[in-house]
């Protein structure tokens, strides 16, 4: 990103941020938010509760009527809105889930709204946005990433005076992401020992602790990034808030390089616990909701389920509710999110072996080298016109991780030449 677009960014940012949202506050955006936002289920899980020995509720924020949490704050943040703010229309910028909260709002608001987003957002999320926005909605496709179509967004709002709507690290969209703390301990008939959320930004966590601290403080509360983008762990133990230079972005929903300072300030007096998970486990998670239980979840919405595994000993025979934040996942990333769950299982490997060009030589190696469960899903092979090896590139499927050092030990007694692909990420990405 740019220095202009870092020093945009900034401009939004207080210096000496009031960080402090109160229940008025969280009560005041649930009385907006009737008749908006679903009350969404908070649902006893029988399965999960087996397998961790412990009470698990699901909050089930995937139900929503954008299919996830973000209509809570973008509608409360647009309806708090004096109408002389909203009179040259409403500005965001997301890539995601803040932008369909925002358009529905515009929709109900009546309101013209404009939202940035990148070129390469999938044509499914921009057909989503459209579709809750409708005739109230633009959308603007600009930039690269989402920090530069946050830097257009603001240069916009400088142009046309029109509002702009934070993704998280604003009060009223603190408040409104509060109100998700507020049902559940409302609906909950039991003590709540723990509370898992996901943290991406802050203002899911920064929301539900601050409603949910002032009635149990005892209740631990504990926040779940990607591993590949840590940034609200990073900032806490920084102190301050801190920018990653790089992230893994796949985990879109909680993907960030930088945290808001709002969220930050409440997060680090209300989060008792912050645990990273990989998105390779994370994919793992995903498929398992889907096809154990039916329950479609994007990334994010897998994050506390997936650190469930994190945390087996300290909940134990305790209650707990996890709070699954979306279920806006597209199909076409299915593929991915396989891919990603067999390799972090380690089940899914590849090669590149040279192979000698003779006859033969890949019937020796499905006959010598491969196992009896050891499955081809990939192959790419090019003879080489004078030349003794020629090198392929093959996936390998495994029934069992433990398989893989006796088909390494194998290649080796054949002699084969053969560089492992996986610990290699400039060369796997072209495959993965």
């Amino acid at each position: 990103m740019s220095s202009q677009h870092q020093s945009d960014i900034d401009l939004l940012q207080p210096e000496t941020p009031s960080a402090s949202v109160t229940i008025q506050d969280i009560e005041d955006a649930a009385h907006k938010l009737e008749g908006i936002a679903h009350r969404t289920p908070l649902i006893y899980n029988e399965l999960l509760s087996e397998q961790y020995q412990a009470n698990i509720w699901l909050k089930r924020e995937d139900l929503q009527v954008v299919r996830s949490y973000k209509i809570r704050g973008a509608y409360n943040m647009i309806q708090s809105l004096p109408e002389a703010e909203t009179q040259h229309g409403v500005v965001c910028a997301s890539a995601g889930n803040h932008a369909q909260g925002v358009a529905f709002a515009c929709r109900k608001k009546g309101i013209k709204g404009t939202i940035f987003m990148p070129v390469t957002t999938p044509e499914q999320k921009v057909k989503q946005v459209n579709m809750f926005g409708r005739e109230f909605v633009e959308v603007v496709l600009d930039g690269d990433t989402f920090d530069d179509a946050f830097a257009r967004a603001t240069q916009f709002c400088e142009e046309t005076n029109a509002a702009f709507i934070p993704p998280f690290d604003h009060p009223k969209i603190i408040a409104g992401q509060g109100t998700v703390g507020k049902e559940l301990w409302e609906d909950a008939d039991f003590p709540i020992d723990y509370i898992i959320a996901p943290v991406g930004g802050g203002g899911l966590s920064a929301g539900i602790g601050s409603y949910i601290k002032a009635y149990s403080p005892q209740t631990q509360i504990i926040g779940v990034e990607p591993e590949g983008a840590p940034a609200m762990l990073k900032s806490i133990e920084a102190g301050k808030v801190v920018t990653l230079d790089e992230i893994d972005k796949f985990v879109d929903g909680a993907a960030v390089k930088k945290v808001g300072y709002f969220t930050f300030e409440i997060c680090s007096k209300v989060l008792d616990q912050i645990i990273t998970v990989p998105e390779g486990k994370v994919c793992g998670t995903i498929l398992n909701l889907y096809n154990e239980q039916a329950i479609v979840v994007e990334p994010a919405g897998a994050l506390s389920i997936t650190a469930l595994d994190n945390c087996r000993e300290q909940i134990k025979g305790k209650n707990v509710v996890c709070v699954l934040s979306g279920s806006n996942n597209d199909i076409m990333r299915t593929a991915e999110i396989k891919e990603r769950s067999l390799m972090y299982e380690g089940l899914k490997h590849y090669f590149i072996v040279d192979f000698p060009q003779r006859a033969g030589a890949l019937r020796e190696f499905l006959g010598d080298v491969l196992g009896p469960d050891d499955d081809i899903t990939y192959f790419e092979y090019s003879k080489k016109t004078n030349k003794d090896l020629g090198p392929a590139l093959i996936g390998l499927e495994l029934k069992n991780k433990e398989d893989i050092q006796p088909l390494i030990d194998r290649m080796n007694a054949k002699q084969l030449s053969f560089e492992y692909v996986n610990d290699h990420p400039q060369l796997f990405r072209f495959i993965a």
